[in-house]
């Protein structure tokens, strides 16, 4: 199924300007992601699990970010 052509046309110019980006740069949006989506990951944590100390939701997150998965 082909995108709307707004949807291609963003995409396009997302693509372009990564492209011109220095390897460093990539580099430091992917870590600041990375970053992002461990924060979001330990606070949804903490929000299921009120009860958990700091050292299981690191855990956890740790055991999600290198199989995928939570282990259960």
């Amino acid at each position: 199924m082909t995108p709307p052509a707004h949807i291609a046309e963003v995409e396009r110019r997302q693509d372009e300007i990564i492209r011109r980006m220095t390897p460093r740069r990539r580099l430091e949006i992917a870590i600041a992601l990375y970053r992002t989506a461990w924060d979001y990951k330990q606070a949804w944590l903490r929000g299921q699990h009120p009860d958990w100390s700091a050292e299981q939701v690191a855990s956890a997150t740790r055991r999600i970010f290198l199989t995928g998965h939570a282990g259960d």
